[in-house]
């Protein structure tokens, strides 16, 4: 057998995963936290504090404070199991996420029945797994009938699978971390937009993400607390005249789920707090699925040293 062939053949673990169904995954995720929680005070620590600070969550209780608290191994686990589901060819239909992708594809199609002419910015928020997240987009870009659709990322490269190019060819991740090409990321999607008429970018994403660069924020209100987002969606958005249409995932008890939000016209002037009051909807409903629950300052942050 060659080198190349072997290379392709799944490793027992891989094989595991590839016949594992979504409730096996979360099952294998909180008995894996758990036993890492005994011998890792890191591990048990951190699924400690997160879940102490979602408790003015609504969606948190007590029931939920295993799945919360080992949220990170599933969304690892998950993100694996897609992975090689479009490695090997093997179990990549999700039921759940096509419906999502669906209905999105029909919001879409109804923003451009509405207000012809305009682009829409898809905007999945920072729920249950990113590479879900990528599945259900490029679901979408199949049901638009798109050869290509662009998705602003600020994860690492590769970080959806080794070449990520060739493993999910409809889509052109524009990499938010490219040091020699970020000044020339907002026009990248606008011309994406321009082109195309719709583009991904995630909204959602808390300042203190990116705080290793200079940036510029719009001050809302989240629960009932002054804060602040990054303008960036709103700044290109505001440009090309763009309809906002906001999501997220939800997971439980081995089942995927979304909520699709009423779209938002970037140009007006209270698109932002629109935006905020959806990411605070999206807390107080879903709290155990959030990715971004590992930080206590969430959307404060000082516009100025």
């Amino acid at each position: 057998m060659s080198p190349q062939v072997e290379a392709l053949r799944p490793r027992w673990q891989d094989r595991w995963l590839l016949a594992s169904s979504a409730r096996g995954l979360e099952c294998a995720a909180l008995l894996s936290w758990g036993l890492r929680s005994l011998f890792s005070s890191r591990a048990r620590w951190k699924g400690r504090l997160r879940y102490e600070w979602g408790t003015d969550s609504a969606a948190l209780t007590r029931a939920d404070v295993w799945r919360t608290m080992a949220s990170e191994e599933i969304e690892h686990l998950i993100d694996r199991r897609m992975h090689l589901g479009r490695l090997y060819g093997r179990g990549n239909h999700w039921p759940e996420l096509e419906a999502a992708a669906q209905e999105l594809a029909a919001a879409t199609r109804r923003i451009r029945s509405d207000c012809a002419g305009r682009p829409v910015i898809i905007s999945p928020f920072h729920y249950v797994s990113e590479y879900a997240n990528i599945y259900v987009v490029d679901a979408l870009r199949a049901k638009l009938g798109l050869t290509e659709l662009a998705v602003v990322s600020g994860s690492p490269r590769e970080a959806y699978g080794h070449r990520e190019d060739i493993l999910i060819p409809g889509l052109r991740i524009l990499h938010t971390y490219d040091e020699n090409n970020r000044s020339g990321l907002g026009l990248r999607v606008m011309r994406a937009l321009r082109q195309e008429g719709i583009a991904v970018l995630f909204s959602d994403v808390p300042p203190y993400m990116m705080q290793r660069y200079p940036m510029e924020t719009v001050e809302v209100s989240l629960s009932e607390r002054p804060a602040r987002l990054h303008r960036g969606v709103f700044s290109i958005g505001s440009h090309v005249d763009a309809v906002l249409l906001c999501f997220h995932l939800t997971f439980s008890r081995g089942r995927f789920g979304y909520r699709l939000f009423p779209p938002i016209e970037l140009a007006r002037k209270d698109a932002p707090q629109h935006v905020a009051d959806y990411i605070e909807e999206a807390y107080q409903r879903a709290y155990p699925n959030w990715l971004l629950a590992d930080h206590p300052s969430r959307y404060g942050f000082a516009p100025c040293k």
